[in-house]
């Protein structure tokens, strides 16, 4: 019996963007989910840095194409036997796990326990640009950083987030100004800035300058917390001097450099990682709430609390469009999400 085939993009050798085999149109066998998987067709995907930094020149060669992408909204087509959460049919939208093949291919296998219902309000392109993002910046925000869901508790505090322009930004932004918290945001450009305030930041400064001095001249001393987004290291002194006494930061940006945690120790400052991949990479028995947040996104979302962060939509899903968005990515200059829809 012949196996049934779909369409994917994927790579043999991790090679510069600009090289037509760092991602190629390839034909892959169409996996059958088993326990609590979810098969899901692919309508539309996204790019983050995660996908060019795993495709990054690097000298080993894979003899099975691999797959990238971790942003995925589509329909259920079939669920594994141990399936509790969604039906065939089910509109969904999620980031799926760093641990097994992405979702840039026609149908792709997902733990239900990492997905949520797509917003209803949302086009499949439009959601397609949530699931990553909204995770780490809801991961960043309210399990590392500890901020509570009640406006009241966070009257008169303050967050100031570095790169508040780029994907998690614009998500982390939104969802603190929900939350009640004064939003500071970092920008450098005229649209880049003229994107945060878009999205609710109460201020925006530039990050390429000293904190301390253009916090003082918008009326702030200091920061009760701040979400890093980008280049922990560059910021690290900034970041101690800005955070308030007992304050806390979380960065999602991996440093080549050791950092000088004795600049937090007077403040008693917490510092904090998130990865939103820890859960699905070590099954933690907590998995669930990646389900349960994705849900509540999508609840705020048809609410019109928080919109989605699409910038641009490529068409179709292939790989000339995907080596487009990877290198549009690539300039760090992107605002917003850059989706592809359609295979």
């Amino acid at each position: 019996m012949t196996k049934e085939k779909m369409k994917a993009i994927g790579l043999y050798r991790y090679l510069p963007i600009e090289n037509p085999e760092s991602l190629i149109d390839v034909e892959l066998e169409k996996p059958k989910p088993t326990g609590r998987d979810l098969l899901v067709r692919v309508n539309a995907i996204s790019v983050n840095p995660v996908d060019y930094k795993v495709r990054s020149p690097k000298g080993r060669e894979e003899s099975v194409p691999k797959v990238l992408g971790w942003d995925v909204a589509g329909v259920v087509e079939e669920v594994g036997p141990d399936c509790t959460l969604f039906r065939p049919g089910d509109e969904v939208f999620y980031a799926g796990s760093i641990m097994r093949p992405g979702g840039n291919s026609e149908f792709h296998l997902v733990d239900e326990r990492i997905v949520g219902a797509k917003p209803s309000k949302l086009d499949f392109a439009q959601a397609a640009a949530l699931p990553l993002t909204s995770i780490t910046a809801w991961e960043s925000l309210y399990d590392r950083l500890s901020i509570s869901h009640d406006k009241a508790d966070n009257a008169g505090k303050t967050i100031l987030i570095i790169g508040a322009a780029g994907g998690v930004g614009s998500i982390a932004t939104q969802l603190a100004k929900y939350s009640g918290l004064t939003v500071i945001g970092t920008a450098s450009r005229p649209e880049s800035t003229h994107w945060v305030k878009e999205l609710g930041a109460d201020y925006v400064i530039n990050h390429f300058d000293s904190f301390v001095p253009q916090l003082k001249a918008v009326g702030f001393d200091q920061v009760d917390y701040v979400l890093c987004l980008n280049s922990t290291e560059k910021h690290w002194v900034n970041m101690a001097e800005a955070i308030a006494p007992q304050g806390k930061i979380c960065s999602i940006v991996e440093t080549d450099e050791l950092l000088n945690l004795t600049l937090l120790k007077n403040k008693s400052v917490t510092f904090v990682w998130e990865l939103m991949f820890t859960r699905s990479m070590y099954q933690t028995p907590d998995m669930i709430e990646q389900h349960k947040l994705l849900n509540e996104i999508a609840r705020l979302v048809d609410e019109g609390a928080v919109r989605t962060t699409t910038n641009e939509t490529l068409t179709p899903i292939n790989a000339e469009n995907l080596r487009k968005a990877h290198a549009m990515l690539e300039t760090g200059r992107t605002v917003g999400k850059v989706v592809l829809e359609g295979f």
